[in-house]
């Protein structure tokens, strides 16, 4: 077995363990991980981490030279359970009537291009993928029901029905009494329906009724809807009778050449762990604890003559001020809107970088921007060989994949400084180019294009995430209120900065320049370093720097002086500084 050299980060270790256990139970053949989504509503970030965490396993699996398959299992003969809250084009009402059928039979929001449910939901997050380079085989769960590819494994299921409703019954037990009011913690709906857990997940074990116990749930023949019971079922002939509850039809078939139905979720999941042969597969805190459809799935798969995956229990991921997200609730970011505001580099690594079962949150806030400062800062020490053996691997899995490097913007510059310059320019691009060509007069920026696509990125960030009255207005005439209030000190400080101005006019130039001033007016030097100056010195930089702000943008902060400097530029800087 080919050994990596990464071996202090946990995707090395389940590698290991995989490809171990890959051997041991199919030697020679292809290892084998697999995903599952139900694209019921957006597919989410949090979603996302049930794909991400067996990408980046396959991934160094491919990168050791052996053959993988990632399987994304897509869960479109799930039942539609409810109607999400904010999708365009669909009214509540209408699409309720929907509820209980498979969701490839359920119409996609009014003017989709795509021909359901299902499929709507499905191409945004295909396309996010291919964008993150992540490789994979997608099944639909649709055609795999509706062709017959899992016939006999639902005639097994139903001849075994006896034992696994043994399995199942060792876990029907009573809910836990409700906890008193004054025991409940406030909580949100997008927590609410994330502990509710998946469409899959949310799905019953089976129907026992008077005629027994069954595995398998037909959607009805006239109303389309799963809201039918088996009323009895003849194995030898394998013919079946249903009733719906919804529409009072019923009718008698042979389920040894029926497609129109599938097994309840709790025996469908480790039925296609023994069929495809699943090595590895993650799942969220719904799928693992105690009783779960994992651990119950875990029993019921030997039925089937297979062995439970390699399963690690992933934590959440939430969003700058949201604890949990379910795609259940309208308005929850999905990959492609991180994709908007984002790299694809930078949402690998917030993946790869921590451990399945440790949470993280995505920022969609400022937070963005402090982001952004890490991942050039790992940048820079993978460079020069400073970083640390795990930050390296998690930067490998974030810039590239086993079949290559991802696309990368030529000549990254500071996020926060490119957000800055799109703010305020607004979206005038010649004028972007003007400040940003000066940022580095020994470097001259070119063209935006060696600054995208991190500068489109920000530039959406700006535009999409940064509340209008955050956003950055410069003056169109000076203040001459607040320059006539001014006493000699604040004054001199003015002159001090616009007397420099000239021979300062890069962006490391005005740096050093802008909080040198304080430092010159209080007689030090302004190379002087922090530990040379007293506190006073961080007190008089902070009310040169509102002072600054208000003469130029109105408000008491704004985005990095040099850079806001640099975007208003020389001749107006004088202007509204009152020279």
């Amino acid at each position: 077995m080919a050994q990596s050299t990464e071996t202090t980060d946990w995707v090395s270790r389940f590698a290991d363990e995989v490809i171990e256990e890959s051997e041991r139970r199919a030697p020679g053949k292809p290892v084998v991980v697999a995903s599952g989504l139900s694209p019921s509503g957006p597919i989410h970030l949090g979603n996302l981490r049930e794909v991400m965490t067996p990408h980046l396993v396959a991934d160094e699996i491919r990168r050791r030279g052996l053959q993988v398959r990632h399987l994304i299992s897509w869960d479109d003969y799930d039942r539609y359970r409810k109607v999400p809250k904010g999708i365009a084009g669909v009214d509540e009402e209408a699409w309720a009537a929907h509820i209980g059928k498979p969701l490839t039979s359920v119409p996609a929001p009014a003017g989709s291009q795509h021909p359901n449910w299902a499929e709507h939901f499905k191409a945004a997050m295909i396309e996010s993928l291919a964008e993150l380079g992540v490789e994979f085989d997608g099944i639909s769960q649709t055609a795999q029901y509706t062709s017959g590819v899992y016939r006999e494994q639902i005639l097994h299921a139903m001849a075994h029905r006896g034992e696994i409703d043994a399995i199942l019954d060792q876990y029907r037990t009573k809910k836990a009494p409700a906890k008193k009011p004054q025991q409940q913690k406030p909580v949100d709906e997008a927590e609410r329906e994330a502990e509710e857990g998946s469409g899959a997940a949310g799905e019953d074990d089976g129907s026992s009724g008077s005629a027994g116990y069954f595995p398998y749930k037909p959607y009805c023949g006239n109303c389309e809807k799963d809201l039918t019971t088996v009323t009895s079922y003849e194995d030898d002939t394998t013919e079946l009778t249903y009733a719906c509850i919804e529409c009072g039809f019923s009718e008698t078939v042979r389920l040894n050449e029926f497609n129109r139905g599938k097994l309840v979720w709790k025996v469908d999941w480790p039925m296609r762990w023994a069929y495809e042969g699943v090595v590895f597969e993650p799942s969220g805190v719904d799928h693992s604890s105690p009783g779960s459809s994992f651990q119950v799935g875990g029993q019921i798969v030997g039925i089937f003559d297979g062995k439970q995956p390699i399963g690690p229990m992933y934590a959440f991921v939430g969003i700058s001020g949201m604890a949990k997200m379910s795609s259940s609730r309208g308005g929850v970011p999905t990959p492609a809107d991180a994709l908007k505001i984002m790299e694809p580099q930078l949402l690998r690594w917030l993946y790869a970088r921590r451990r399945p079962n440790q949470s993280f949150k995505i920022a969609f806030d400022q937070e963005i921007q402090r982001l952004y400062d890490e991942w050039d800062k790992l940048d820079a020490k993978v460079a020069d060989g400073t970083a640390l053996p795990a930050d390296i691997a998690a930067h490998a899995r974030a810039v590239r994949t086993a079949g290559g490097e991802l696309p990368r913007t030529a000549r990254p510059l500071p996020y926060r400084t490119l957000a800055s310059v799109a703010d305020i320019t607004a979206g005038h691009q010649d004028q972007a180019l003007r400040i940003l060509s000066e940022l580095d007069p020994d470097n001259p920026l070119g063209a935006l294009d060696e600054v995208r696509p991190r500068y489109d990125k920000a530039e959406a960030w700006i535009n999409t995430h940064v509340p209008a009255d955050q956003r950055t207005i410069v003056r169109d005439e000076p203040d001459t209120e607040l320059l006539k209030s001014l006493d000699e000190q604040a004054q001199q400080s003015l002159r001090l900065l616009l007397d420099g101005l000239a021979d300062n006019w890069s962006l490391d130039g005005l740096t050093h320049h802008v909080y040198g001033v304080p430092k010159v007016q209080a007689g030090f030097s302004a190379d002087a370093t922090p530990k040379e100056l007293p506190p006073e010195i961080k007190t008089a930089q902070r009310s040169f720097f509102a002072l600054l702000y208000h003469l130029l943008v109105g408000r008491d902060t704004g985005p990095r002086l040099p850079t806001l400097l640099l975007a208003v530029g020389q001749e107006r800087v004088r202007t509204l500084l009152g020279e």
